[in-house]
């Protein structure tokens, strides 16, 4: 699932008001499983000037790159996290890993080919999913749609709530590129 859609899905799932730390932990928790791969593939293409063929072709699949996916979106630590933020009464650090959970199981169904080890440091195995939500040759033509329509009723329901003024263009911002990259999935992939 694209970043948008798991910021959008997260804030409406566990936002609860959409505002304030609650707002920005839920944003923080759908973020942070994807933050690496945007760190190491940004300074890799605008920094050190590496091609993008080699970026997602080789080194997005690289045991480095993938050690670090690993830890980031692992089952084993985000658990952890959200259960010892139970166990301490954090809400703020619950809602956090509470989305980033989400943001997890969204990824392991729809990563066909390219899905992460989501229980490291227990395996390092790698659940491939038959669909996908990018590649046309996994029902992405189904799926992105769907996708598209969730963040839409995610960003409806997060203005029910009464996002502030911030709130509101921050998430249209959000869905406006979520729309954007659907787009560019279904034209080109």
């Amino acid at each position: 699932m694209n970043t948008p859609a798991h910021l959008l899905i997260g804030a409406a799932v566990f936002a609860r008001p959409p505002q304030g730390r609650i707002l920005w932990a839920a944003l923080l928790g759908a973020l942070l499983p994807d933050l690496s791969l945007y760190v190491m593939a940004g300074v890799s293409l605008f920094v050190l000037g590496v091609p993008e063929q080699v970026v997602f072709g080789q080194l997005y699949f690289s045991p480095a790159w993938q050690t670090v996916f690993a830890m980031d979106n692992s089952f084993i630590l985000w658990g952890l996290a959200f259960l010892l933020a139970l166990w301490r009464g954090w809400q703020v650090l619950a809602v956090g890993a509470a989305a980033g959970l989400l943001h997890l199981a969204t990824d392991f169904l729809l990563h066909a080919g390219d899905g992460r080890p989501q229980f490291w440091p227990v395996s390092d195995w790698v659940f491939h999913s038959p669909v996908s939500y990018w590649d046309s040759d996994h029902h992405a033509l189904w799926v992105a749609p769907v996708s598209a329509f969730v963040c839409l009723a995610a960003y409806a329901l997060l203005w029910q709530r009464g996002l502030p003024v911030w709130g509101k263009a921050l998430f249209a911002t959000m869905l406006a590129a979520e729309f954007w990259v659907v787009r560019q999935w279904l034209l080109f992939f």
